[in-house]
């Protein structure tokens, strides 16, 4: 039985930057969910855990938010350190000035940086070319933060990652990706409904699909969303236009006709699936309010958890303590 309280990494976090789970093992995932089960312990309980005093997290927003601004910020001041906001009024990232010198400068003033933007190019450039730490707060083509979170989330309701079935219906996009490359990395069976034009790309498809293959896992697309949800441990869904896709709202909605969780699509799950969303939601669009208001909804337990698991990577990958060995807590 998977003990992630428990949890022994088997070889040390060595990572620099969060930037894709492309990047990170199963045990890696493992061992960040882990941390953040037990900072979110010494919260609940008001011990101290300040692993990150005295550090600076720079805070790239070229796409607003409201739970990644939040828990950032309040995370890593729970950590001891300082969050420093900047938007795209702040800083000249990609315009007056170049991503290489911006990331050279911000590298002798932060400890690290957390972005959220449009292109993951930009984000590994920052890595790239910066010397500190990269936390990917979001792109168009990734989403790593949110997806430790929903993990945490599954894990506490279900109290195992193993032997579980997720379904997500709704756009092939930033989470659908992240959720793919996370299921098919820890062996967790995965069904995607979307309609054809709105698919993930042959590319990461190709990807998952060979780590499904060595972890046991199972990989279902199809444009039926009955298909998709049957006997599923947990649902998921995310809005059908997300920032930036403003001008194809119209078309989105009309494309995604029949997707939307309600209370009959969401009875053939299993009797004790939990839902998820990542947040914000459009009742009546892609779920109605008796699924996500309702008692297998635990969508605020889910951004709840944003805070702990993004408090585990910024600990792992900005904390001196930290770098490149188990330390237990």
């Amino acid at each position: 039985m998977l003990d992630l309280l428990n949890y022994n990494a088997k070889t040390p976090f060595i990572h620099k930057h969060l930037l894709t789970l492309k990047d990170y093992s199963k045990q890696d995932i493992y061992y960040i969910l882990s941390i953040a089960l037990k900072l979110k312990q010494m919260k609940k309980i008001n011990t101290p855990h300040q692993y990150l005093k005295d550090k600076t997290l720079g805070m790239i927003f070229q796409k607003s938010s409201t739970r990644t601004r939040v828990s950032f910020e309040v995370g890593i001041y729970q950590l001891g350190g300082t969050a420093l906001f900047l938007s795209d009024r702040d800083i000249q990232l990609g315009r007056g000035e170049t991503i290489e010198d911006t990331a050279k400068v911000l590298s002798r003033y932060l400890d690290g940086i957390m972005i959220r933007t449009y292109k993951q190019t930009d984000v590994e450039a920052l890595a790239e070319y910066g010397t500190i730490p990269i936390i990917n707060g979001l792109t168009d083509q990734f989403h790593p933060c949110q997806i430790l979170a929903d993990l945490m989330t599954i894990y506490e309701y279900k109290n195992t990652l193993n032997d579980l079935k997720l379904s997500y219906i709704g756009d092939g996009n930033n989470i659908a990706n992240s959720l793919l490359i996370a299921c098919s990395k820890l062996g967790i069976d995965i069904a995607i409904a979307c309609p054809k034009a709105y698919k993930p790309s042959d590319e990461m498809m190709e990807y998952c699909r060979n780590h499904a293959v060595k972890n046991s896992s199972k990989i279902l697309i199809t444009e039926k969303p009955e298909y998709a949800i049957a006997n599923a441990d947990v649902v998921y869904t995310d809005v059908w236009a997300s920032m930036g896709q403003e001008a194809d709202y119209n078309r989105r909605i009309n494309d995604f006709k029949g997707y939307t969780i309600g209370a009959k699509l969401f009875s053939l799950a299993k009797k004790d699936a939990i839902f998820l969303h990542c947040l914000p939601a459009h009742r009546g669009e892609e779920v109605t309010s008796d699924v996500i208001d309702g008692p297998q909804s635990v969508v605020f337990d889910q951004a709840e958890n944003r805070l702990h698991a993004q408090k585990a990577v910024m600990t792992l990958l900005m904390s001196d303590t930290f770098k490149n060995k188990e330390v237990k807590i």
